[in-house]
Parts: C-alpha cells; sequence; structure tokens
C-alpha cells in the first residue's frame, strides 16, 4: 500500500469573490523509499500539492490519504499529531531559530512530541546528515548548505513517513545544491521515507525515481527512471 495517495485531488481558493482552481483530478500513489519530483512553471500547483501531502490544507474534493487515512476525516489534534509524527517539511528559505542552536533546532519537534532522549536522537540526527560537532553553532554561523542540513536533520527528527521538500536547492550554488540532493536521495533510501520535491532545477529532478510534470494544476506527465 501507498504511504501516500491523492485521489482524484482538487483543491480551489476564492480571491475577490473569484473562485481560482489550483489542482484539478490529481491522482498520485507514492510508496516508501520512493523519491518524486514535482516539476512545471510557478503556478501549477506544486506548492499546493505538497500542502495537500502534507496535510497543512485539504482538497476541496477528492481524497488525500496518509497511511491510508483520509487526511479530511481527522479533527484539530489527529491533524496536528499526524504532521508532527508523519510528516518532515524542509523549505527553500531553510526557517531555522535563529536564536537556538543547531543542536536545539533539531531537538525542538522530538521535545513538541514529548520523546524521551531528545538531545541524544538529535545528534543522531546530526550525524546522519555529516554535521557532527556542529551542534552549538547558530545558524547564522553556518553556510547556506549547512543550514539545510540542520533543516533536513530536523525534518526528520521525528523519523517521518512522508518527507516533502519546496526548493530546497533553490537558495544554495550548483556544486553545493548536488550534495543536498544525494543526501536527501540517500536518506530517502536508508530510512524508507515517502519523499517529494518540489523543483525547478532540471539537475535536481533527474535524481529522483519519478517526475510528476504539472501543468496549470493538472498532471501533464508521470515518468519513471
Amino acid at each position: 500500500m501507498a504511504i501516500l495517495s491523492l485521489k482524484n485531488v482538487s483543491k480551489e481558493y476564492t480571491s475577490d469573490g473569484q473562485s481560482i482552481r489550483a489542482l484539478e483530478g490529481i491522482t498520485l500513489h507514492v510508496n516508501e523509499g520512493e523519491f518524486v519530483a514535482l516539476v512545471g512553471r510557478s503556478g501549477c500547483g506544486k506548492s499546493t500539492l505538497l500542502h495537500l501531502a502534507g496535510a497543512m490544507d485539504f482538497p476541496t474534493s477528492g481524497t488525500v490519504l496518509i497511511e491510508g487515512r483520509p487526511t479530511s476525516d481527522l479533527n484539530d489534534s489527529q491533524q496536528t499529531e499526524l504532521r508532527r509524527d508523519k510528516v518532515g517539511f524542509v523549505f527553500q528559505s531553510f526557517q531555522l531559530l535563529h536564536t537556538l542552536t543547531v543542536q536545539e533546532n533539531v531537538e525542538l519537534p522530538l521535545q513538541l512530541a514529548g520523546r524521551t532522549g531528545a538531545r541524544e536522537l538529535a545528534r543522531e540526527r546530526l550525524h546522519w546528515v555529516e554535521l557532527d560537532g556542529l551542534g552549538a553553532r547558530y545558524p547564522h554561523q553556518l553556510s547556506g548548505g549547512q543550514m539545510q542540513r540542520v533543516a533536513i536533520a530536523r525534518a526528520l527528527a521525528n523519523s517521518p513517513r512522508i518527507l516533502l521538500a519546496d526548493e530546497p536547492t533553490g537558495n544554495l550554488d550548483t556544486a553545493t545544491g548536488g550534495v543536498i540532493l544525494e543526501l536527501l536521495l540517500r536518506l530517502t533510501r536508508e530510512q524508507k521515507t515517502a519523499t517529494i520535491m518540489a523543483t525547478h532545477s532540471v539537475e535536481a529532478a533527474s535524481v529522483c525515481d519519478t517526475l510528476v510534470k504539472l501543468r496549470d494544476g493538472r498532471v501533464e506527465e508521470v515518468t519513471r527512471h
């Protein structure tokens, strides 16, 4: 069974009294250990799809299922628990808390989840992303690539089933972006996550197992490598 399934999903927004359809009739299944790239022009629906996949938003019609559970059927506390325990998020702008150390940034989701041994678990996650020894630094003392590694370690802190990455190499140079992609691919394989990445980069998409091309809110083409 797919970890993440979207079945005939559409999403509409209302702006200034006008209905805007961001997604229409999307059907997509993502398995554990699968790395999926969402590609297409700005405004094609990539970010909207990620928000639906992470239960940060909900479809106007159709069904989004995470481990077989429709996200729209969950109450507020269940939605919060699902996002906390099942989904990790990586953003283009890192979104680290600059008043916290690297170690504390990674510990935070573990503490919010009430996990015991949060400090040791955070060190383990930093080891995953090859940042041993940098836990006492603050984000402003790191390079862009190192900050993105911290963001990945934080996203993977609770060993989520789904990892969502929105333009994770967008603020990085080509070489550093390549390192981040290799890291995401390795962690997808090792941790058996279902990873979905929105990207404009042809190079980034080329490392993925599945390429989903969106156009005007619809799936135009699916290519499996």
